[in-house]
């Protein structure tokens, strides 16, 4: 933590983004507003968040590294585990509550902050200790406790909605508040904005780092090794926004990989597109991108067909989006785009309109267009209530929202297009999509992996900003890696002498 002219803020050192408690206090007071607004919110609510705790791994006394919740981050910016929050909706007024700590704890985890401390640290009006919850709160006379729960849409997971001893003392709804603060965090205020796009400009320098440094014989988790190093050493962010994916050759096709069962760890080898999507957080705010280039700095013919069908597909949405369209409508473009480029290309056949009729721009990319992102890269507000509902068709089932576009959204557009041997069997046995298949094409491009192109776009008055700054083209992007082979000598580690077992 860190102060800037006297003002309390987050920051991880001078050279990083300073970010002041007031981004936090001014979620607060829209959250106020929209409730206060809301004519089934009674006067004399009381809003009651509990954040986030420490969790051990399994059965050990190791504790996984603590994120916080991502709907008390947004409320107050509070980095440390055990507390509650809770904020008088008529007023404004904030209070925490924070953990009551033993003695011991000074030993072994360092000072114990006081409540004042604490106060002055995240700029609130008021601290006390969780334990004095229920008297705090009955002194305020509360005509309901509006608490979070809700379902998020993405991982089909409840919020955990706050309790404490003696809550059953008091009128409780948690119904209310869900919809609206999820509806806060949808549309980003000007100093949020600020925060995503420093995220971004780190993970976008991270993953030019990996473009320089990439070799043929390394191995996938070492180009995740430069990408996490480069965003905490320059750009202090110490978390991954998610698991990242470093899928070279044929893994450029899975397209979650780098989990526990395939952990980045295949060797790159000549001749391999590269698939390497990561992104870091910055005091809870993520990026998420994702680059594809051949791991030899040169595209081949069959590489650049297929990079530039998607990059297409990604520039005709960049180009199209804007307040008012709607997202189902972009992703139906982008497939458009990218069906006929491929067409264009011998590797389909036939009309794009009935390419689309028979569902096969799922075969080329299963995934929706791209997702909301904020404190959670797979943001919150895909499917409230009052919005467009997931649709049944298939092509567009899979769009974690297919909301219209509002301004101060900020949204991933990630087209892709993969070879992908489980999909394209079943679309070869499938007569009405096997028709536009040409079999000697489909089978050239087996093993071939994939391409992702993905930006972070903050809509706009007029359009989209594109916040992600990596090199786009065929030619941009070998000169990068061009460069990074003449000026820098990557060693890679020798192998290793193995012992007898």
């Amino acid at each position: 933590m860190a102060e800037a002219v006297g003002k309390p803020g987050f920051s991880m050192g001078a050279h990083t983004l300073w970010i002041p408690m007031e981004m936090f206090a001014h979620n607060r007071r829209r959250l106020c507003e929209r409730l206060r607004a809301n004519r089934e919110v009674p006067s004399c609510s009381v809003v009651l968040l509990q954040g986030g705790e420490g969790i051990n791994l399994y059965a050990s006394d190791v504790e996984y590294l603590f994120q916080q919740e991502a709907y008390f981050q947004w409320m107050f910016g509070v980095r440390e585990p055990g507390f509650y929050g809770a904020v008088d909706v008529d007023t404004g007024r904030s209070i925490l509550f924070i953990p009551r700590l033993p003695a011991e704890y000074a030993v072994w985890m360092g000072h114990i902050a006081t409540p004042e401390e604490i106060r002055c640290r995240y700029d609130v009006d008021e601290v006390r200790y969780v334990d004095e919850i229920a008297d705090v709160l009955r002194n305020m006379e509360p005509s309901v406790l509006l608490t979070l729960s809700g379902v998020n849409t993405d991982s089909n997971l409840t919020n955990r909605e706050a309790a404490f001893d003696g809550i059953s003392n008091f009128e409780v709804n948690n119904s209310l508040l869900y919809p609206e603060i999820a509806e806060c965090r949808v549309i980003k205020s000007p100093m949020e904005i600020e925060v995503i796009r420093y995220s971004n400009r780190i993970s976008s320098e991270a993953h030019i780092q990996v473009m320089r440094k990439v070799r043929e014989g390394m191995k996938e988790y070492q180009c995740e090794a430069v990408f996490l190093q480069h965003a905490y050493f320059v750009g202090g962010c110490r978390h991954a926004s998610y698991t990242c994916i470093c899928g070279s050759g044929e893994n450029g096709s899975v397209l979650h990989y780098g989990h526990a069962a395939a952990p980045n760890d295949k060797t790159i080898r000549d001749g391999d597109m590269c698939l390497f999507d990561m992104g870091v957080s910055y005091c809870g705010y993520t990026s998420d991108i994702t680059c594809s280039f051949p791991a030899n700095g040169k595209f081949s013919r069959d590489q650049k067909i297929i990079y530039n069908a998607v990059l297409k597909a990604n520039q005709a949405v960049m180009n199209t989006a804007k307040p008012g369209v709607s997202w189902v409508e972009m992703h139906k473009l982008a497939n458009r785009v990218m069906l006929q480029e491929l067409a264009d290309n011998g590797i389909l056949c036939g009309d794009v309109d009935d390419m689309l009729e028979a569902g096969l721009g799922a075969v080329f990319q299963p995934h929706g267009l791209g997702h909301l992102m904020g404190l959670d890269v797979h943001d919150v507000g895909g499917y409230l209530p009052g919005t467009p509902q997931r649709p049944q068709e298939a092509g567009v089932n899979k769009l974690r929202t297919a909301r219209v576009l509002e301004q101060g959204m900020v949204l991933t557009i990630e087209p892709g297009c993969y070879f992908i041997d489980a999909l394209l069997d079943q679309a070869l046995a499938n007569p009405n999509q096997a028709r536009f298949l040409v079999p000697e094409a489909i089978e050239r491009f087996r093993g071939f992996g994939g391409v992702r192109i993905e930006d972070d776009v903050l809509v706009t008055e007029t359009g989209v900003e594109n916040l992600t700054r990596v090199p786009r083209t065929v030619e941009a992007i070998e000169a990068v890696m061009a460069a990074g082979r003449t000026e820098e000598n990557v060693e890679l580690p020798k192998e290793f002498p193995q012992g007898k077992f």
